[in-house]
């Protein structure tokens, strides 16, 4: 059991630290998604 604790130690912060990331750019690229999408109505508004 002693030797689980610095393992989870040394993985379990760079998970946090990824896990963290990958949600603040899902974010975003849910922004980009939304913002391709709407393109060809704004483009069909301009014409």
């Amino acid at each position: 059991m002693e030797q689980f604790v610095p393992l989870i130690s040394e993985v379990g912060f760079p998970i946090v630290v990824t896990l963290y990331l990958l949600y603040r750019i899902e974010s975003k690229l849910d922004l980009v998604v939304q913002s391709i999408q709407n393109l060809p109505e704004w483009l069909k508004e301009r014409t």
